[in-house]
This record gives structure tokens, sequence and C-alpha cells, in this order.
């Protein structure tokens, strides 16, 4: 589903070698790293201003609603130098990273701006009165808009530096993290762990023996359940590099987790709201389900934003699916990259190496760490952070200080690198792809998601169906 031809061996490739890097020992080695200092660096701003009485607001400007075209070019106007202020300082930001990295910003900035423009116009679009009735959401307008771009128009080549899906949507999970307090995560946090454990193994499982019933390779075969298992794109490519599989194998596993991760976008907030679905079940039967964190959250986020508006039709507070999806995908299942990552690779080294070769090999337990999510870590830190600054306020002054002239503000900044992803992963996809992978590792995936997506309904919305409901009381 993504541009396998050009961009996603490109992208095989520079996440390998950002791994050989970050097994140097470097803790700015790698986009993973990069996206944990960015994401703290802004947060920790933000709370220097608001402890000297001032605010990040003024930079982490978002549109105002509007109801007629003239209003909304009027607020563009007005929000000029903002946005001008915003721009830089995301430019700055990852232009550092990238720089430090080894990529040429001579492309990136060029990219990035257009990048940058477009994101202004949709966030603008969803600012409209009427967008929550057409589910208008600022990251699903972006991905619709970069998947009409990506396969009606050829796009330049220059123009990829700027489309860095992972880069964007793990600053905007760090940032996720200072709006979620950490007491919900010590609280929930083993029942997400717990069913993303249950979900991780039977789906891994039903993919790999799919796939090796339909006669494909085993390293092909792990790739898929990975893939299917965990964390999509990310986890493809760490897997794809443990377990050694070919190139267009990692390939082709990220093009049926794109594919899969866009069709349920749509499809799970349908399928929450026709159950009657509560907020926080729905988030966590969409953390179990989805198969990428920058799909899981547009879908999680559009189903608040539909109870937000429902006039009290879906249970539970707006807030509360986001919160049920990021403990159940952020926190549960992306921890299970390393893990996989690990065992795989001992696996592969162990016994596939050696049945090939006849030569035994020991796995590197360094795997586990190389592979581990790092922004995961930027997460957690954050939410602690916030959960400190707010134990210094009750309730009230919460909700009425620390809300609008901290959190809001950074989730603002967190909506920006969101649409920067939806665009992105727009933008690099196209749908004709999807013809050159072939039947069996679709029929082999697609058993993967039929699986995942009961399971995920029976855990969430009976099993642990307590837990979930209770979010966001």
């Amino acid at each position: 589903m993504s541009e396998v031809t050009s961009t996603l061996p490109e992208a095989v490739h520079s996440v390998q070698a950002d791994k050989a890097r970050s097994q140097r020992g470097g803790l700015f080695s790698n986009e993973d790293w990069w996206s944990v200092w960015l994401g703290l660096a802004l947060i920790i701003v933000a709370w220097a201003l608001f402890a000297s009485g001032s605010s990040i607001k003024w930079l982490a400007a978002a549109p105002t609603k509007w109801t007629e075209v003239g209003q909304a070019a009027s607020d563009v106007v007005a929000h000029l130098p903002n946005y001008v202020a915003l721009f830089a300082l995301f430019a700055l930001l990852f232009g550092t990273g990238l720089a430090v990295l080894g990529q040429r910003l001579v492309h990136f900035l060029p990219s990035f701006l257009i990048l940058f423009v477009t994101a202004v116009v949709i966030f603008e679009v969803g600012a409209w009165a009427q967008a929550s009735h057409f589910n208008l959401e600022p990251p699903l307008v972006a991905l619709v808009l970069g998947l009409v771009v990506s396969n009606t128009v050829r796009l330049p080549e220059w123009f990829l530096a700027g489309l860095r899906v992972e880069f964007y949507i793990k600053v905007g999970i760090v940032l996720l993290g200072a709006t979620l307090p950490l007491t919900l995560f010590v609280w929930a946090g083993p029942v997400a762990v717990g069913q993303a454990t249950i979900v991780s193994l039977v789906t891994f499982f039903a993919i790999f023996l799919t796939a090796k019933a339909l006669g494909l390779d085993k390293r092909f075969a792990a790739v898929l359940g990975v893939g299917g298992a965990v964390c999509g794109v990310s986890a493809a490519i760490a897997i794809a590099g443990a377990v050694r599989a070919k190139r267009e194998q990692a390939s082709v596993a990220i093009t049926l987790v794109i594919l899969w991760a866009i069709v349920m976008i749509f499809v799970l907030p349908f399928a929450s709201r026709s159950l009657g679905l509560s907020t926080g079940v729905a988030g966590a039967w969409i953390g179990t389900s989805e198969f990428a964190d920058a799909a899981g959250i547009a879908a999680a986020q559009a189903y608040g934003d539909v109870a937000k508006h429902a006039g009290g039709a879906i249970a539970g507070a707006p807030d509360a699916s986001v919160q049920a999806f990021t403990l159940m995908k952020v926190v549960g299942r992306d921890i299970w990259i390393g893990i996989w990552a690990f065992a795989l690779a001992w696996v592969a080294t162990t016994r596939w190496d050696t049945a090939e070769t006849g030569v035994k090999a020991k796995a590197d337990v360094r795997d586990i760490w190389a592979r581990f999510p790092k922004f995961v870590i930027g997460f957690v830190i954050a939410s602690a952070l916030v959960t400190w600054i707010a134990s210094h306020y009750s309730l009230a002054e919460y909700r009425k200080v620390v809300t609008p002239d901290l959190v809001a503000p950074i989730t603002a900044l967190r909506t920006w690198a969101f649409i920067f992803c939806f665009l992105s992963i727009g933008l690099t996809t196209r749908l004709r792809s999807l013809s050159a992978t072939g039947w069996k590792p679709f029929v082999a995936f697609t058993a993967g998601v039929a699986i995942n997506i009961v399971i995920g309904y029976v855990l969430s919305a009976h099993v642990f169906a307590g837990y979930w409901n209770g979010l966001g009381q």
C-alpha cells in the first residue's frame, strides 16, 4: 500500500542503519531517541513558561471555530505570525535531529514547508463548526488528502525527504504522554499489558502458522506475524532486521499493515458506534485491533469526538477513547517489539541459520534494548512530569489553570505532529502497489486481522470491560 518501489526499501535501509548506530551506544543515534528529546524539550519549555506565569499558547497556535470561509481566511491572517514562528520551531527541531542523523536538509526544509502550509489548511478545515458532524478530524482529512494526491500525482523524489512518518508520530506520542496522568498508567497498565499479551501471542501465531501453511518462507512469516501482532511498520522493519528477512519481504509486510490500518480507521469507530460501546471500551478495542499508532490514534480520537457531540448517547468521557487506546497500544502492545525481536532473533540464529548453514550461533541479548521503542520511555517521562505538576493542584485548579495554560498548548502541538504524520502516510501510499504483493501474504495477514478483531472485541467489551468503562471517571 505504501510506495513499495521507492520509499519503503529506503525506509527499511534507513531504520536498519539507525539500529546499527543505536547499537554503538549513542543517545542521539536514531529517530527513536530524537523523538524523546524533542518531545520532552517542548514539554519542559512549556512547563518553564507555565511556572513563570506565562504560557506557550502563543506559539502552539491552533485555529478558532468558524462558520464561513471568510472567517477561516481571517483566522489564518490573524494567526500568521504564530504559524511562522511555529514553522521555524518545528523546522529547527526536526531539522536538527535529521542533520545529526546525516540527512540532507536542502530537501527536507522545502518539503517540510509545503507539508506545514498544507497542515495549516487542514487544521482550519477541522475548525469548521460542522466538521465533527462530517467526521472531518484534521488527521483523517490529512490522510484522505494525501491518498488522493499520491494516487493521482507523481511526487518529485526530493519531496519525500519531508515525509518522516515515524519521526512525526513518535514525537506526537511523547507529547501525548503530557496529556495523560501517570496514575492512569499505573492503575490500568496491568490490564493493558495482560490484554496486549494475549492479542500479541494469538495474532502472531495465527498469521505465522497460516503463512507457513501457504508455503511462505518462515522469515517472511515472522515479519508478517509481528507486523500484525504488535506495532505495524516499526515492528515489521525491526523483525525483518532481527531475522534477516529480504528487503522486499519487509516492504510487503508494511504494505499490508498500512492497508488494514487505513481500513480500520473507518471501520472500528463505525462498528463501535453501531454496537453502542463506551468510549473506554471502544478505545481499548481500537488499541487491540489497529496495526499502527498513528491510525489507531486517529480512530480513537474520531470516536471521542463523536461521543463529545452525541449528547450523552455514548457512555464515557470523550478523552477515554484516546486514553484507553494509548494504554492498550502504546503502553501494552508496542513494548512487544523488543520481546519479539529478541525471541525471533534467537530462533533465527540458533535454529533457522543452523539448519541452513550447519553453523551454530548465539543471539545477542542487546537486541531487546536495540529494538525497544524508545519513544515509549519519553511517553512515560512526560506523563510522570505532568502528574508531578498536577499533584500541586486540586482537581478544580488543574482544570482551571493547568489544562488551559499547559496541557492544552501541548495538545495543540501534538495535533500538529499527528497531522504531519497522517499527511505523510497518505502522500507515500499508492493503492495499486498492493497488487504486487501476491495473494498468499494477503490471505495470511487477513486471517490474523479477523482473529485480532474478534479477540480484541471480546477482551475489551466483556472480559476487561469493567476496567475500560472506568477510564475518565
